[in-house]
């Protein structure tokens, strides 16, 4: 690689060539974290206090501690996440190798299907017609579903819980498979707050994006923002998740460059 190529690229950053948009949500309190049955133990969400503000705690200086849990907020499930992805080489966020950090991604526009059902549900033959209007997902790319799910679910019930569970959208087998068989993509990512769909846990298996992806050495991202700003494909996926010892997963600054 030429020292121009990463000068060409400084230059159209600062120019506005390249733009830099955020699919981050802000790490707060409120920001719903996912809830299992009440016989498994619970994700911790995030919660902050201060050490000192400029006060007698500390006069010339602000910090503050904070907990939460490794997959709170926008996050990336690693394949060790998963039961069937925890003997996969290099499967933790400390291991990850860095090429898999910075990626291409193709945008699936569903928003009018989940405006219209928040449970859709993505195929294979919803993924083969999006391909028939913008070219063939290339190997190596994030795939995202951009459902906008901030502007039509409940801020008092972000998951869409029901009666019989949440309904919120994602893939289904077939299409999980495809995308990894098929197209061998690096994962798949949402702005929900799991890759899998709210009813996942019936289908076979349950849970298939989590039960596939990882077990096959791909990611998830999930919790994302913004992705009505990304283009169907050309987008470029920086995602660096914390370096944690042995981590399942991570809360991360995932941001995207667009040509302007």
């Amino acid at each position: 690689m030429s020292n121009a190529l990463l000068s060409d690229l400084v230059q159209s950053l600062a120019s506005g060539g390249v733009k830099v948009v955020d699919l981050t949500e802000t790490l707060r309190p409120e920001y719903p974290t996912i809830q299992l049955p009440e016989e498994f133990a619970q994700a911790w969400g995030f919660s902050k206090e201060t050490i000192s503000h400029y006060d007698e705690n500390g006069p010339g200086w602000s910090w503050s501690n904070f907990s939460m849990s490794e997959h709170t907020g926008t996050h990336l499930d690693a394949p060790t996440h998963w039961v069937t992805g925890k003997d996969v080489p290099n499967g933790t966020v400390d291991t990850m190798p860095m090429e898999q950090m910075i990626a291409p991604v193709c945008v699936i526009d569903c928003t009018a299907e989940v405006a219209a059902d928040k449970g859709f549900i993505l195929t294979k033959a919803f993924l083969e017609s999006w391909e028939e209007q913008h070219g063939r997902i290339p190997a190596g790319s994030w795939v995202f579903l951009r459902s906008d799910w901030r502007k039509v679910a409940d801020a008092d019930n972000y998951t869409n819980m029901q009666e019989d569970g949440a309904h919120s959208p994602g893939p289904d087998q077939e299409a999980v498979l495809w995308m990894i068989e098929d197209r061998d993509v690096l994962g798949f990512g949402t702005e929900c707050v799991g890759t899998d769909a709210g009813q996942a846990f019936a289908m076979d298996p349950p849970y298939p994006c989590h039960h596939f992806m990882h077990g096959n050495g791909r990611l998830g991202l999930q919790c994302m923002t913004n992705l009505d700003l990304l283009p169907p494909t050309g987008a470029v996926i920086v995602a660096t998740p914390l370096k944690i010892i042995d981590g399942s997963g991570s809360p991360l600054r995932v941001v995207a460059l667009v040509a302007g």
